[in-house]
C-alpha cells in the first residue's frame, strides 16, 4: 500500500518557520498526534495507531500497531506469528509490530487535519505575540474605545487586543458607555481561557496619576522632577509628592504651571478629580506637614521608631487637616506612610494639663 506523499506540506511549514519562527518539527510532531486523533475519529477504529511524517518529503506513514500472538483473535490489535515473521523475523510472541496501512480517503483528512493544526498554531504565536508586547507594556497608559460596559466588568478595544477593567479598578464616579473613548494603565496582563492573553487595565490605580503627570509635565518625563509618593482616593481627590535635586527648580509650581494650565489637563482626564501636588522632604516632619495641606500646622512630633507623627493644627483648622469622613488625614498617611493623630491646640493643651495634673499626683502620693 502506498504512503501519502505531501511535499507541499514541508514547503509550506518551512516558510512558517521562516516568516513566523514557528519551528517545522514541533508543527510536525502536533500534526502527528492529531492525525491519530483524526483516524480514530473517522474510522471509529479501536486498534492502537501511529502515524509517522517524514520531516523532509513529507511522505506521511499510518501504523497499525499489533500485539503478536501464537493465533491471532482480535484482526485490530493481534496479529499472528506467521504473519508477523514475514514483517521481522525476529519477532516473537508478546512482541509488538508496527503495520502499515493506507486508510480509505485518509490523504483528504489528512490536509485538512494538518491545515487545522498550523491555523491552531498560528494562534498560538499571535497569542504568545501579542502577550509578550503587553507584558511589556505593563505601567503604560493606554487608549481604547468601550465594547461593554456593566456594573461588573468594561471592555474596552485597545486594537489588537481587549482590556478587561473589572469593578475594583474602575472610578466609583465616572459613568462607562459603549463607543465612549478611554485612557487606562495596564495593571497586569495575564493567560486567559486557552492561553489567549488578557490586559487588566485601571482607571482608579494610584498609578494612573503618576503616568498622567509624567506625560503632561516634560520635567518628570525628563527625571528632572521625581514622583516620590502618591495617594489616591479615586474620583475625589489625589495628593502626589514630588521632588528635584536640583535647586533651581520648584517642583510644585512646574508641575502646577502657569495658573494650573498642567495640573488642570491632569484633573480634565480624570473627570474633575482633586490633586494635591506637595513637596517631598527627607525631613519626616516637614514632609508630613506638607501632606496635610491645605490645612495650617503648628507642630509636628514623631517617633521614628515607631513612625508615628502627632500633628497640632489650629482649634479653626482641625476640620480641615482631617477632612470629610478623614480622606486628607487618611490620604496623607499613605502618601507619607507614617501614621498620623492629629490635635487640636486646644486638646493638646487640655492633654498637657492633665498629664502634668497626673505627675503631680505622682509626686504627692511619693
Amino acid at each position: 500500500m502506498k504512503a501519502i506523499d505531501n511535499k507541499e506540506l514541508i514547503l509550506a511549514l518551512e516558510e512558517l518557520e521562516k516568516e513566523k519562527g514557528i519551528k517545522k518539527e514541533y508543527v510536525l510532531e502536533s500534526i502527528e498526534t492529531a492525525l491519530v486523533t483524526a483516524y480514530k475519529r473517522n474510522f471509529d477504529a479501536l486498534e492502537n495507531v501511529k502515524v509517522d511524517i517524514d520531516h523532509n518529503t513529507g511522505v506521511t506513514h499510518v501504523y497499525s500497531i499489533k500485539e503478536v500472538m501464537e493465533n491471532a483473535n482480535d484482526e485490530v490489535t493481534e496479529i499472528s506469528l506467521e504473519e508477523a515473521h514475514k514483517i521481522n523475523r525476529d519477532l516473537t510472541i508478546g512482541d509488538s509490530v508496527e503495520v502499515e496501512i493506507v486508510p480509505k480517503d485518509f490523504g483528504r483528512i489528512a490536509a485538512q487535519t494538518a491545515k487545522q493544526v498550523i491555523v491552531q498554531k498560528l494562534r498560538e504565536v499571535e497569542r504568545d505575540l501579542t502577550f509578550n508586547e503587553y507584558s511589556e507594556r505593563k505601567g503604560e497608559i493606554v487608549s481604547g474605545i468601550i465594547q461593554k460596559a456593566d456594573r461588573n466588568i468594561v471592555v474596552v478595544d485597545l486594537g489588537r487586543i481587549e482590556g478587561i477593567m473589572l469593578s475594583k479598578e474602575q472610578v466609583p464616579t465616572e459613568k462607562y458607555k459603549v463607543n465612549d473613548k478611554i485612557k487606562a494603565y495596564i495593571v497586569d496582563v495575564e493567560r486567559g481561557l486557552k492561553g489567549a492573553p488578557q490586559v487588566m487595565i485601571s482607571r482608579s490605580h494610584p498609578d494612573f496619576v503618576r503616568k498622567l503627570l509624567e506625560f503632561e509635565i516634560p520635567e518628570i518625563y525628563e527625571g528632572l522632577i521625581e514622583i516620590k509618593s502618591v495617594s489616591r482616593d479615586a474620583g475625589s481627590r489625589s495628593k502626589v509628592a514630588v521632588y528635584s535635586p536640583d535647586p533651581n527648580i520648584d517642583p510644585v509650581g512646574s508641575c502646577v504651571g502657569a495658573k494650573g494650565v498642567r495640573i488642570q489637563n491632569v484633573i480634565n482626564e480624570l473627570n474633575g478629580e482633586k490633586i494635591d501636588v506637595i513637596e517631598w522632604d527627607e525631613d519626616p516632619s516637614t514632609y508630613i506637614a506638607a501632606a496635610l495641606l491645605p490645612a495650617q500646622i503648628l507642630a509636628v512630633d514623631i517617633k521614628e521608631s515607631e513612625k508615628f507623627a502627632e500633628v497640632i493644627v489650629p482649634d479653626d483648622q482641625l476640620s480641615l487637616a482631617i477632612g470629610k469622613a478623614g480622606q486628607n488625614a487618611r490620604l496623607a498617611a499613605k502618601l507619607t506612610n507614617w501614621k498620623i493623630d492629629i490635635k487640636s491646640e486646644t486638646q493638646f493643651k487640655e492633654m498637657m494639663a492633665e498629664k502634668k495634673d497626673e505627675e503631680n499626683e505622682e509626686e504627692n502620693n511619693e
